[in-house]
C-alpha cells in the first residue's frame, strides 16, 4: 500500500490585479506554499511512519500502523483533502522550486487514491505485508541510543498480531509468486526478534524487567509471523491471479510511477528501436576486433553470435575476488579526476564518498549500491556498499567476475559513483525543498546514472573499441529492461521468450536472466525507469544543443538540470526550455 499524507489547514489565496505588485503576490504565494509543505510533511509523517523512519526522521519508530478497512478510508480522506488543497495554489504563479513540488504531491495523492481503488496489490501481494524490516532498521540504527532505540522495537511490537490478522482479510486471490516471496521474507526476516535482538538486548542498559518484557513479545511477534506464513502455505488458491498485471493497470501505474513525456507504448517502441540501433554498433565494433580476439577463426554467419564470441573473450580481463573492493576504490578518485579535468560537473569535495565493504544486515548478493544521507542527515556520509564473494564456489566468482570485466567495473562506477548516482544525489539533498527528497522520481535517479555513462564515453573517457563495446552491452541492459517488463505485464511474453532476449540479444550470462525474470514477474514498471529516464535527459540535452548552438556549455547543462533536485524529467524539461 502506497504511503501518503494530509495536511489539515486550508489555505486560503488573494490574488490583486495590480501589475506592479504582481511580484509581492508571487513571494507570498510560494511562502503559503512552503508552510503547506511543512504541514504536509508533518502530516505524511504521522501516517506513514515507517517511511518516516527510512528518511531519518524515528520520532514515531514506535508506531505500527495496522493496515485495515480503516486505515485505507483515512488515507483515502486525506488524499482526497490533500488534492483540494492543492487546488487553491495556482501552479504558474509558484518558483520553479515550488512548480516541480505542486507536481510531486499531486501526483503521489493521485497515486494513492489508484492503488487503493484500482490496482488492489494488498490483495494479491502477500510480499506486501512484513514488518522484519523496519524493525532490522530500529535495531541495526545508528541513530539515538541503544536503550531508545530498543524501547521503541518494544512498543513497536505491540501491533504486530494485529497487522497480520489484518492482512489475511486483506488477501484475497494472491499470486503464486508473491506468495513464495512472501512466506519466505517473513520467515527469514523475523530472526530480528530471535538472536538479533537477543544480542542487542544483552549489550543494552535496559532493566532485566524491561528485557524480560521484550522477549515475551518477542515471541508473541514469532508467532504470529510464522503463524502468517503457515495461513499462506496451506491458503487454498486453484485459480490463482496472474502476476502479470495487465495493459491497462500498468499503463496508469507507469503514468503515475515514472511521470515521464512519453507513454508506456511509446517508451517501448524506442527501446526495441534503440536495442537494434545497439546491436548495428555492436556488430561494427565486434568484427573490428575478431581478428584480434580470435585470431584466424573463420567468422559466424549469425551477427549476434559474432557479438558474443568477441565479448566472451574481452570479458576475460578482470579482476580478482579478493581485489574487487580495492579496484573500485582506486578507480573513485580517478573518476572524479577525469570530470574535474574535463570540466563537465562540479563536485562537492566536502561530501565524501566511502567505499566500503557491505555491510552485514545488507548481505547476501556481491555487488555494488549507494547508501546516501537522508534528508534529515543531509551532511552524513554516502557510502559505496561493496559486495564479498567470500565463499563462493570458484564457477560462481568466476562468472560473476566476467559479468563485471575490467571494462563494465568502470561503467558501473560511472553509474553509481561519479558522476553517477552519488553526484546527483548530492545535488539533491542541496535543494532546498524536502519534498524532492521524500517524493524523488525514480526515473530522473536512474536516468542520471545511465546518461552519465553515456555522457562520460562521449567526453572521451578511456575511449577504445573494447570500452565502447562493453557500454554498448551495458546499455543493452536498461534498454532490455523496459521491452522485458512491458512484454511480460501487458504482451503476454513466455518464460521461454524473456529468457532469450535476456542472454541472446542482451548478451547476458545465465544466471543474471534468471534473476531478471524473477524480478519480473514480483515488481512492475520500476524496470522501466532506467531507460526511460535516460532517453528523456540525453534527449533534453540533445535539443537545448540544437537551440543554443554554440552556446551551449556542457558543465552548465549538467548543474542546471541537477539544481531541480530529483524532480520528473518532463518537468524539468519544461523549466529548463522556458528559460531559453
Amino acid at each position: 500500500m502506497k504511503k501518503l499524507f494530509v495536511s489539515f489547514f486550508a489555505i486560503t489565496l488573494l490574488f490583486s490585479c495590480n501589475k506592479s505588485s504582481k511580484s509581492n503576490e508571487d513571494k507570498a504565494l510560494d511562502k503559503k506554499f512552503d508552510t503547506y509543505k511543512d504541514g504536509f510533511v508533518t502530516a505524511l509523517w504521522k501516517i506513514s511512519p515507517e517511511w518516516a523512519s527510512s528518511v531519518g526522521y524515528h520520532k514515531l519508530d514506535s508506531v505500527l500502523v495496522v493496515p485495515d478497512d480503516k486505515q485505507d478510508k483515512i488515507e483515502l480522506d486525506f488524499a482526497n483533502a490533500q488534492l483540494d488543497s492543492l487546488k487553491k495554489f495556482d501552479i504558474e504563479n509558484l518558483s520553479d522550486n515550488n512548480k516541480t513540488d505542486f507536481h510531486l504531491i499531486k501526483n503521489q495523492l493521485e497515486s494513492t487514491i489508484f492503488d487503493i481503488k484500482e490496482l488492489k496489490s494488498g490483495e494479491w501481494d502477500p510480499s506486501s505485508y512484513n514488518v522484519c524490516g523496519s524493525f532490522a532498521e530500529i535495531l541495526n540504527g545508528s541513530y539515538d541510543t541503544p536503550e531508545i532505540r530498543l524501547r521503541a522495537f518494544s512498543a513497536k511490537m505491540n501491533n504486530i498480531p494485529a497487522f497480520y490478522e489484518a492482512a489475511k482479510k486483506n488477501i484475497k486471490n494472491p499470486t503464486v509468486e508473491h506468495t513464495e516471496l512472501a512466506i519466505g521474507q517473513n520467515l527469514g526476516g523475523s530472526s530480528v526478534f530471535e538472536g538479533e535482538l537477543t544480542d542487542a538486548l544483552a549489550k543494552s542498559k535496559l532493566s532485566d524487567t524491561e528485557k524480560k518484557e521484550m522477549l515475551a513479545k518477542a515471541k508473541v511477534s514469532v508467532k504470529a509471523i510464522a503463524d502468517y506464513a503457515n495461513w499462506l502455505k496451506n491458503l487454498p488458491n486453484k485459480t490463482p491471479r496472474s502476476f502479470r498485471l495487465g495493459a491497462a493497470l500498468y499503463a496508469k501505474k507507469f503514468n503515475f510511477d515514472i511521470q515521464s513525456g512519453y507513454s508506456a507504448d511509446e517508451i517501448f517502441k524506442i527501446a526495441v528501436d534503440h536495442k537494434k540501433e545497439l546491436h548495428d554498433k555492436m556488430f561494427v565494433l565486434a568484427d573490428k576486433l575478431w581478428t584480434k580476439y580470435k585470431g584466424d577463426a573463420p567468422k559466424p554467419s549469425d551477427k549476434l553470435d559474432l557479438i558474443q564470441q568477441v565479448i566472451d573473450k574481452i570479458s576475460l580481463q578482470h579482476t580478482t575476488p579478493e581485489k574487487f573492493q580495492s579496484e573500485i576504490e582506486k578507480q573513485i578518485p580517478e573518476l572524479a579526476a577525469y570530470v574535474k579535468a574535463k570540466d563537465l560537473l562540479y563536485i562537492d569535495p566536502s561530501k565524501p564518498l566511502v567505499v566500503r565493504k557491505e555491510p552485514a544486515y545488507m548481505a547476501g548478493v556481491a555487488g555494488a549500491s549507494i547508501s546516501s544521507p537522508g534528508p534529515y542527515d543531509k551532511n552524513a556520509n554516502t557510502y559505496y556498499n561493496v559486495g564479498s564473494m567470500s565463499g563462493w564456489t570458484p564457477e560462481n566468482a568466476e562468472s560473476y567476475l566476467r559479468e563485471y570485466n575490467d571494462y563494465i567495473l568502470q561503467i558501473l562506477n560511472i553509474h553509481e559513483a561519479i558522476p553517477g548516482h552519488y553526484a546527483q544525489l548530492v545535488y539533491s539533498n542541496q535543494s532546498p525543498s524536502i519534498i524532492k527528497s521524500i517524493l524523488g522520481n525514480g526515473a530522473m535517479v536512474e536516468g542520471w546514472a545511465v546518461y552519465a555513462e553515456r555522457m562520460m564515453l562521449e567526453s572521451g573517457y578511456k575511449n577504445s573499441d573494447e570500452m565502447w563495446l562493453m557500454y554498448y552491452k551495458w546499455n543493452l541492459r536498461a534498454t532490455c529492461n523496459t521491452i522485458l517488463d512491458i512484454s511480460v505485464h501487458t504482451k503476454n511474453m513466455s518464460k521461454e521468450d524473456a529468457l532469450k532476449l535476456l542472454t541472446k540479444e542482451a548478451f547476458q550470462q545465465q544466471a543474471e536472466a534468471d534473476g531478471k525474470w524473477k524480478r519480473v514477474t514480483l515488481s512492475q514498471v520500476q524496470l522501466c525507469s532506467y531507460f526511460t529516464g535516460y532517453t528523456e535527459i540525453y534527449n533534453l540535452r540533445e535539443e537545448l544543443k540544437k537551440q543554443q548552438g554554440t552556446k551551449f556549455n556542457l558543465k552548465e547543462f549538467h548543474e542546471k538540470f541537477l539544481s531541480y533536485g530529483s524532480s520528473p524529467v518532463k518537468y524539468i524539461k519544461e523549466l529548463m526550455l522556458s528559460k531559453e
